[in-house]
């Protein structure tokens, strides 16, 4: 009873969006964040199909150790993963055991893991999502199907949390590979490359990372690699004192709502999600170029090695046989363009 009484809740939201006519305004996102923060308290999602809390089974791993910071350095951190492998471990067969993958997402950043306003299915798409599914096909070979992932949304301030308690197998959410987080988590092979950037309105008289920044009111999402870098970046002096970066979200989707609303007056966020943001409303623009080199990866438990050794042998294949390709050209080409640096995949180099 409880199962149908969410599916219909979700059938209903998905009637809903269906009416917002698209992703621009101010109406139609807040109310696309509202609609975030209710799936959120909602989950497991749809295609949960899963009994029970998920965990990620026995302590054993397969042959290597995860990376720590101490071994790590600015510009090295998407090396650090170990080789690919496609055998199996305790991490890979408690997961099979269970009979599901469990992996947290975004639901609401377009195009990478979403749902699309105009389309009544409430499965989630994107170029993201469809890297969990050619994960999850790999785990769970002729028994894959839909009820084998357990899609779980979660903020951006909780994707180590979600990790390290337990709740999800992995994360894959456009999250950048970092020394610091490699202390906390393990992380596959980068799967893709981008940089942070700035958003703000077409009239603004904001150019870009620089002294145009001075007094205005930038968000950031709180435990993002963009906030980390507004504050080393204030603080160093290399971006104005005065501007004010004191305001964090959740999700970084909320800074672009604040941006609407007239609430800040810029958003730093990663130029493939601000690319995404500005195509959901024509107000706004990128301003200036990027200014930092990212990597995201698939991030896991520190012990869970055999898993990560297996999502890596999965991203050689993923890239090589043409799929990377087709989900960015799907996914992504229209907003960051066939011939970005984005639009390849980023070489892997292991540990």
């Amino acid at each position: 009873m409880a199962a149908r009484s969410d599916v219909s809740r979700l059938r209903g939201v998905a009637r809903l969006r269906a009416g917002l006519k698209g992703w621009g305004g101010v109406g139609a996102m807040a109310a696309l964040c509202a609609l975030a923060l209710a799936f959120v308290l909602l989950l497991p999602l749809t295609q949960s199909r899963g009994g029970g809390e998920p965990g990620l089974g026995g302590s054993g791993v397969a042959q290597g150790a995860p990376a720590r910071a101490g071994q790590c350095s600015e510009g090295t951190a998407q090396d650090q993963s170990p080789a690919p492998s496609s055998a199996s471990g305790d991490t890979i067969e408690a997961i099979r055991k269970r009979g599901h993958l469990s992996v947290g997402v975004d639901q609401n950043s377009y195009r990478w893991g979403y749902r699309n306003p105009n389309n009544p299915s409430v499965e989630l798409e994107g170029f993201d999502i469809d890297l969990v599914h050619a994960i999850a096909r790999n785990i769970f070979g002729d028994d894959y199907g839909a009820d084998k992932i357990q899609f779980r949304a979660i903020p951006t301030n909780q994707r180590i949390p979600a990790i390290q308690s337990g709740r999800v197998d992995m994360v894959v959410r456009t999250m950048t590979i970092t020394c610091d987080r490699l202390n906390q988590v393990s992380f596959s092979a980068p799967y893709f490359r981008t940089g942070q950037q700035v958003l703000a309105p077409k009239t603004s008289t904001i150019k870009g990372y620089d002294r145009t920044l001075a007094g205005k009111k930038i968000c950031s999402a709180a435990t993002s690699t963009a906030h980390d870098r507004l504050a080393a970046d204030q603080q160093a002096g290399k971006i104005p004192a005065t501007a004010d970066i004191s305001l964090t979200v959740p999700n970084q989707l909320d800074c672009l709502v604040r941006l609407q609303l007239g609430q800040v007056d810029a958003v730093v966020t990663d130029g493939a999600l601000a690319a995404s943001q500005a195509a959901q409303d024509p107000t706004v623009q990128l301003k200036g170029g990027t200014f930092t080199t990212e990597y995201y990866g698939v991030a896991m438990k520190q012990d869970a090695t055999d898993l990560v050794r297996r999502v890596n042998r999965i991203l050689e294949d993923y890239r090589g046989d043409g799929d990377w390709k087709a989900s960015y050209d799907k996914w992504l080409s229209a907003t960051l363009g066939k011939d970005s640096e984005s639009a390849t995949p980023p070489t892997a180099h292991y540990k």
